[in-house]
């Protein structure tokens, strides 16, 4: 068998089927949906082990939603995919509301991906030698770093210790894919060439201080991804026709759900509920669904000014790609072409719209939470 018939063995939809059967037969049930593909099962070959099928999840949209953003400038229909019912008639609601108060700006502030190996080091002093070493050499450990990649650059790295336990924090510019392999990659190189120059001994390429799937204090204040901040302003007359609540309502409602309730849970996140939207678009386009956990620390609020309705998010960690991983897949690459988000030079694009849609999901739950409408809207559509 030559080299790409091994690297290919077991993905054709031949092979997937005698899986599936097998499955079928040990478990005793018939799997007749999760065998119908719209795809090529070699299309997954990158994304998925002992392939049996597919899992088809439904798919709708909202908007037209208008964006300003630096990348993202328009009105964009844009793929949100989920199982909660209710959930897309609300975020539209948003976008109408949005939309008509002249759109969103959404803009990206800050954008880097980040890695932390983790090292045993002799002692305290011998970890202050190695980030000293570090701090001095940066520009060797950006160089071993980038012969890694065509695409990453390696634009800092911190120090931290404890005990005999180094991390260096190691964040990078991904270009347009997610980056995570590409970071991890690029991170053992560094990791090595310290070892090398230091006698600090890598004991893992991440050390839970990236901090990466994992909600923390660290990506909620410096980020992950991209730092998108979205905000709007919703004249009165606007919100009282599109949503049925005053400014003075929402803005309370916000002040004491997202402001005091989560400060007195400790939660990490501020928000209503971001996760909701963040889920739905990245299931749709191709993400990482894991990384909602970091997503979902987000931060809403809401002002009256000059009579209307002031309100903003700020999403520290919105880590998404538009080439590479489940983007290569062909109902998620049509998702993205939707709104123009498929491949080179989209990334921030994309970035920019998840913030408007995330701002209209808020804006619509706060909303209608304000006007005591939330249980009556569920009764209807999510029942």
């Amino acid at each position: 068998m030559t080299g790409e018939g091994l690297k290919n063995r077991g993905r054709t939809r031949a092979d997937v089927d005698e899986r599936r059967r097998a499955v079928e037969e040990s478990a005793g049930v018939s799997l007749p949906n999760i065998g119908s593909l719209s795809f090529d099962p070699m299309v997954a070959s990158k994304n998925i082990e002992n392939m049996i099928g597919a899992v088809q999840v439904p798919l709708g949209f909202v908007g037209p939603l208008r964006v300003n953003g630096d990348h993202a400038s328009g009105e964009f229909l844009v793929p949100m995919a989920t199982t909660e019912g209710a959930l897309l008639a609300s975020v539209n609601r948003g976008c109408s509301a949005i939309t008509a108060s002249g759109g969103a700006a959404s803009v990206i502030v800050r954008d880097a991906m980040t890695r932390a190996p983790v090292f045993r080091v002799r002692d305290t002093r011998h970890a202050v030698e190695v980030a000293a070493w570090a701090e001095s050499n940066f520009e060797r450990l950006r160089e071993v770093a980038e012969s890694t990649t065509s695409h990453g650059r390696l634009l800092s790295a911190q120090p931290f210790a404890v005990g005999r336990s180094f991390f260096l924090r190691l964040s990078f510019s991904t270009g347009d894919a997610m980056g995570m392999n590409m970071a991890t990659i690029a991170s053992e190189a560094v990791a090595r060439l310290l070892e090398r120059e230091t006698g600090a001994v890598l004991i893992s390429v991440s050390g839970n201080l990236c901090v990466d799937k994992k909600p923390a204090a660290i990506n909620s204040i410096l980020g992950r991804g991209k730092i998108v901040l979205a905000d709007v302003t919703i004249p009165r007359q606007v919100l009282e026709d599109k949503m049925h609540a005053t400014p003075e309502a929402v803005a309370e409602t916000c002040y004491r759900k997202c402001g005091i309730g989560s400060s007195l849970a400790a939660s990490l996140g501020s928000n209503a509920h971001a996760a909701n939207m963040l889920a739905a678009v990245y299931i749709a386009t191709g993400q990482d669904p894991a990384q909602v956990v970091e997503g979902s620390m987000v931060t809403t609020t809401c002002e009256v000014v000059d009579g209307d309705l002031y309100i903003s998010v700020r999403l520290p960690c919105v880590e998404v790609g538009t080439v590479g991983g489940g983007t290569r897949l062909p109902c998620q690459a049509e998702a993205l072409s939707m709104i123009g988000c498929l491949g080179e030079g989209k990334a921030s694009k994309l970035a920019e719209i998840i913030g408007a849609v995330v701002l209209a999901g808020e804006l619509s739950t706060l909303s209608a939470q304000a006007a005591g409408h939330l249980g009556s809207a569920h009764k209807a559509l999510g029942r």
